[in-house]
């Protein structure tokens, strides 16, 4: 018989044993093999070999397979494959390695050497991988990279790939490269249609202007902005964003936080907490609300205000906060209560203003004015002004506007020393008042005490201005100026109807002695119910005891103790093959 005869006689006796072999599916089919020949060893395994024109061409059940050699076990319906391989599965999966094996019972690739699988949306770049053509899933568990163009560059050292639902799952180690920003993590879930990614375990979202932190969150990588809760955290120029969840807008430099939130400011040294949030980075603002609290941090005594809304504007040097509706300050030696504060950081300028609230011009209406606590002394007036020395941290002055008002407690008997006018000046020294400048229309009221703390009596007097300086807390000296009357009552003579001057109004009772003070007239707080993101599913074993059952019956018995990633063509012609055809075409023509 001739050679030519002979050559085809083994190909239709091969076909033929292949058919007979699998009645209920479809067996590996050789498309294209100018050589063929069998190994005296292993009389179950036929070589294919290529020739200088074209690769082996190898098809199963939509997948076709060209490689330079390829040995085929026709009794386990198992394929290897080396050289240049190249893998297709219609216009939706191509693969290329340096070695592949396949069987056609399990429908299971396992591929190594340089493997790149690529998709019409993402490519993976690993030394080895598995396919599961039934589950459709590819999977590595030694290193792997994920190549996306509008996404970056992902890698991990698992990874798992489920083409009908478009996900990635990646395990350990994983690094998200984008031009604009890294993200790292321990476990991330990825869509790449959508290009949404979910995170688990600890988290940072790094940029050039922020660094984000969470152990559970989700980032929208097409739209660049994200959800996170579980620790989360955002730290940009300076500030600090904490709180139960976080969303995050890098388009609109935006940032909103939930429940229990901390907003650090490490340049001037100052907090502000609440439990809802709105942060604009480009326009250096924040709005915060739900209990909101800010405090200056001091090397002496830090200064806490709270009001139900607070708002901080302007670069860190000239930051300006404003707290309105139900403001109130308290520090260990002062306090303060007004409908709204006005902190002025460059110039250490804190104003406490009350509005008029009587809109319907009601005839009973009472106006309430802004008032502040200095020690044992209360301190009224349409509008108060409060100046802090910057660099010493202290008190410096102090100015009322229209209606001034002082009282403070007799110290030892139930009556109130009183001074009002229109205007207040005041000075402090070591953050207690020293000096007080009562200008036009005022009035005194003051109970006169020996050296033994007796009381001499109690003088009542109007004139036009008048000056007081105080020691430890006590007036030691007053001086009026242009006095219109005055005397000293004995007490018994000083009549009852006369013991308080006109708009007197003592508030101790409304006076915050403690920063839990500050919160006593807030409504009950309800916090908005978080909505939170699914917990880490964990990959499934993608060796489950069936696959690997199916895999052990179908891979040949010779093949089983081999390391596939050093494996090399059985014939030794293949291993010689000239360079002119050896080298694969960048596209395979199915002919």
């Amino acid at each position: 018989m001739k050679h030519k005869d002979l050559y085809y006689f083994i190909c239709i006796l091969f076909f033929l044993g292949s058919t007979l072999y699998a009645q209920d599916r479809r067996r590996i089919e050789i498309e294209y093999s100018p050589f063929m020949t069998f190994d005296e060893s292993n009389p179950e395994a036929t070589i294919l070999t290529r020739d200088n024109t074209k690769q082996v061409h190898i098809k199963h059940e939509g997948i076709e397979l060209w490689c330079d050699e390829a040995i085929y076990y026709g009794k386990q319906d198992f394929i290897e494959a080396y050289g240049k391989v190249h893998v297709n599965q219609g216009d939706t999966i191509n693969m290329t390695s340096k070695y592949v094996e396949y069987s056609g019972k399990t429908q299971l690739a396992f591929a190594s050497g340089e493997v790149v699988l690529t998709d019409p949306n993402s490519e993976i770049t690993t030394d080895t991988l598995y396919f599961d053509r039934v589950k459709q899933q590819a999977f590595y568990r030694s290193s792997g990279k994920v190549v996306r163009d509008t996404t970056g560059t992902i890698t991990s050292t698992i990874g798992r790939y489920y083409m009908n639902s478009k996900k990635y799952q990646f395990v350990n180690n994983v690094k998200l490269v984008n031009p604009e920003y890294i993200i790292e993590t321990n476990r991330l879930d990825f869509y790449t249609l959508s290009g949404f990614a979910f995170l688990f375990g600890p988290t940072t979202i790094t940029s050039e202007t922020s660094v984000i932190y969470c152990e559970r969150g989700f980032y929208n990588t097409q739209e660049d902005t994200g959800y996170f809760v579980k620790n989360s955290k955002i730290n940009y120029d300076e500030r600090v964003v904490e709180g139960d969840s976080l969303y995050f807008d890098r388009n609109k430099s935006f940032a909103s936080a939930t429940n229990n939130i901390k907003i650090t400011d490490t340049l001037n040294s100052t907090i502000v907490k609440g439990h809802y949030a709105e942060v604009f980075r480009a326009r250096d603002s924040m709005f915060i609300t739900k209990r909101a609290l800010a405090i200056t941090i001091q090397e002496n005594d830090s200064i806490f205000v709270h009001s139900d809304s607070l708002m901080v504007t302007g670069k860190p040097e000239k930051r300006i906060t404003r707290g309105y509706y139900n403001a109130k300050i308290f520090k260990s030696d002062l306090s303060g209560k007004a409908d709204s504060v006005h902190m002025n950081q460059s110039t250490g300028l804190t104003q406490l203003i009350n509005l008029d609230r009587n809109v319907n011009q009601d005839a009973f209406y009472k106006k309430q004015h802004p008032v502040l606590w200095n020690l044992k002394n209360q301190i009224t007036g349409d509008s108060i002004h409060l100046i802090s020395n910057q660099k010493t941290e202290s008190l410096d002055s102090l100015k009322v506007f229209n209606n001034a008002f002082v009282i403070s407690k007799d110290s030892l008997g139930d009556g109130y020393n009183q001074i009002s006018g229109k205007k207040l000046f005041g000075l402090f020294e070591k953050n207690s008042l020293s000096t007080i400048d009562i200008l036009k229309n005022a009035e005194t009221i003051y109970y006169l005490r020996n050296d033994e703390d007796e009381l001499v009596g109690i003088d009542k007097s109007k004139s036009g201005s008048i000056k007081v300086w105080i020691t430890n807390n006590a007036i030691d000296e007053m001086r009026k100026y242009n006095q219109i009357g005055g005397k000293t009552h004995p007490e018994a003579e000083f009549p009852e109807n006369e013991k308080i001057l006109k708009g007197f109004n003592w508030r101790e009772s409304e006076r915050p002695k403690s920063v839990e003070d500050l919160f006593k007239d807030d409504p009950p707080l309800i916090l908005t119910k978080i909505k939170g993101l699914d917990a880490y599913v964990p990959q499934e074993e993608f060796f489950d005891p069936k696959l690997m059952d199916r895999v052990e019956k179908a891979r040949p018995k010779s093949n089983k103790n081999l390391d596939a990633s050093k494996k090399e063509p059985k014939n030794k012609a293949a291993r010689n093959l000239p360079k002119k055809f050896l080298n694969k075409p960048k596209t395979f023509q199915k002919k």
